[in-house]
């Protein structure tokens, strides 16, 4: 799942560094695709602290949700639905339908659940904010994040950008998909391409995702990791 989607499960969680631990993994990736750490290794190092603790908290459940998504019947649906949808779009460009499929459904929950305001993107910027800077770099090193100063540029930004904002308006997610995309393929779109894509997303929003709620519900029924 994205960010905000993940967000929704930290939605009423008072510490910063929980709700920082549910993006950090992906916040990662985002620096370096290659990046892989696992925190529980250095548990006897981290839960000295409380707050490094509940990055280890967020951290983990952001793991379980990702589990529980990909492996849903949700998903794997509407992936393979979608997949074909995008097909005729992306004929002449080298991106696998497949791949689009699979990132446009998550940003696509992610702006249901601005549009139906079921989180506040505000609030989770301002979680992001407020995290103790001094313990996420020690927390960082710990499980072996050589650089940390690239990391908080990339944060900085990350904060400064507010682009999650942008996908309440679906409009704007073409744009994105494209760019995700261009991380592993070299490839230019034009306007008509654009459109096109905003066109199949409008339309599947409307038509097949009426029951994106339920994933919701399905996670949190089936969650083990209930901290």
């Amino acid at each position: 799942m994205n960010f905000l989607s993940h967000f929704y499960f930290e939605r009423y969680a008072t510490q910063p560094e929980r709700v920082l631990g549910a993006l950090l993994p992906d916040l990662l990736k985002n620096v370096d695709k290659s990046y892989v750490f696992h925190p529980q290794k250095f548990e006897d190092q981290l839960f000295i602290h409380p707050l490094s603790m509940a990055i280890s908290e967020g951290w983990y459940r952001h793991v379980e949700v990702d589990k529980l998504f990909h492996s849903s019947e949700f998903f794997l649906q509407h992936c393979h639905v979608l997949r074909k949808k995008l097909e005729p779009v992306l004929k002449d460009l080298p991106i696998r339908p497949s791949f689009m499929a699979h990132i446009a459904v998550e940003l696509m929950l992610d702006h249901l659940l601005i549009e139906y305001d079921l989180v506040n993107v505000a609030r989770l910027y301002e979680h992001l904010e407020q995290v103790n800077r001094p313990l996420l770099v020690s927390y960082l090193k710990t499980i072996g994040v050589e650089d940390t100063d690239g990391f908080l540029a990339f944060y900085d930004q990350f904060l400064q950008w507010r682009y999650i904002f942008d996908y309440k308006d679906i409009d704007r997610i073409a744009k994105p998909l494209f760019n995700i995309s261009k991380r592993i393929w070299e490839f230019q779109t034009n306007q008509e391409q654009q459109e096109a894509l905003t066109e199949v997303l409008i339309q599947y929003r409307d038509n097949q995702l009426r029951d994106f709620k339920e994933i919701y519900t399905y996670i949190q029924d089936n969650m083990t990791y209930l901290s």
